[in-house]
């Protein structure tokens, strides 16, 4: 029997389908997606933070209504999760976006304005983390790392509110983390990561993972670039490794790869019998909508987002809907938890 505090359990039922699977949408990029816009308008294009405010909110009218939880940040966003369809849960990233290229490590900070105590009050479900985390890195900057991890924990458990953690690896020694190099031992990276964070004295409540290869070196996938990392039969045992760490149940995130791409990924995660609780999809389901509102604005980024976003949601809602798992099946199903508090 597994215990889980009352505010937990009812947290990640609220991001959860009445099936118990995690079909979140995400909506917390911040530079990245001023970036995007920025780019979108050409040469000397610029992004302003009402941009970024109208992006979301067009992302989460539209979306929220296909989507059990939506993933939010709260300084562009906070506006936007008012558009919300009725029921949706809310997901509030704590973490500032982005990392100080000057330190070595990719160290993490927090938003300096908010706690876990002010997301909870404007609204948030559970809370996130993003974790730039490479398992063999110098010691100094993992115990910074895990000192920074077991803190949040402790500041969600104090407010009884479930800790998402997204664990990003990298090697800055093995370079571009979408190369054939690091390919090579991402799965390595992946399943090493994913059994550190998923002991209790962090307090993570859902891993949200990577999955564990490159599809785009998956031998015999319709993402296959030409150069093999792994075989398909090779990608399948990765899959089942890297799941076997996890001690929590755990979601898989889409990485900015294309909707066909990520609906593909998740079938053969399905294909190798992988447990996966859900997602939480962002830029594979709207990223082609960034240029059409670069170019022509709010209103045309709605209309492409009720045809070409709707249709992506759905497609992945499908693949969802055969392959993941209720996330209580972590623990051996819904009546091996005891409700506490």
């Amino acid at each position: 029997m597994t215990t889980i505090s009352k505010g937990k359990f009812d947290g990640i039922n609220a991001c959860a389908n009445d099936k118990g699977v995690i079909a979140a949408a995400a909506m917390d990029q911040r530079g990245s997606l001023s970036k995007a816009i920025a780019k979108g308008r050409g040469e000397g294009g610029k992004a302003t933070p009402e941009d970024l405010s109208a992006f979301k909110t067009a992302v989460t009218s539209v979306l929220t209504k296909h989507a059990s939880a939506i993933l939010m940040d709260p300084e562009y966003g906070l506006d936007a999760l008012k558009q919300r369809a009725p029921g949706t849960g809310v997901l509030l990233a704590y973490e500032k976006t982005g990392y100080d290229a000057s330190v070595k490590g990719r160290l993490p900070d927090l938003l300096p304005e908010w706690s876990v105590r002010r997301l909870v009050e404007a609204g948030a479900d559970a809370i996130k983390i993003l974790l730039y985390y490479n398992p063999f890195d110098e010691e100094h900057i993992n115990v910074v790392k895990h000192a920074f991890i077991e803190r949040v924990g402790a500041e969600c458990a104090a407010l009884d509110r479930p800790f998402f953690l997204e664990p990003l690896a990298y090697d800055d020694n093995v370079g571009d983390e979408k190369g054939f190099d690091f390919a090579k031992v991402k799965p390595k990276y992946v399943t090493a990561l994913t059994a550190e964070f998923s002991k209790p004295r962090y307090g993570v409540d859902v891993l949200k993972l990577e999955v564990p290869v490159n599809m785009k070196f998956v031998e015999g996938t319709r993402a296959y670039g030409g150069q093999t990392a792994y075989t398909h039969q090779e990608a399948l045992g990765l899959f089942r490794e890297a799941a076997a760490a996890a001690g929590k149940p755990f979601i898989y995130l889409s990485a900015g790869v294309s909707d066909e791409v990520f609906r593909e990924t998740l079938e053969l995660a399905a294909e190798a019998g992988t447990p996966f609780s859900g997602v939480l999809c962002g830029r594979a389901t709207w990223q082609e909508g960034i240029p059409v509102y670069a170019t022509q604005g709010y209103d045309a980024l709605v209309d492409w987002l009720e045809d070409r976003g709707v249709q992506n949601i759905e497609a992945l809602n499908q693949v969802l809907a055969k392959g993941a798992q209720p996330w209580w099946n972590a623990y051996g199903g819904k009546e091996k938890i005891q409700v506490t508090g």
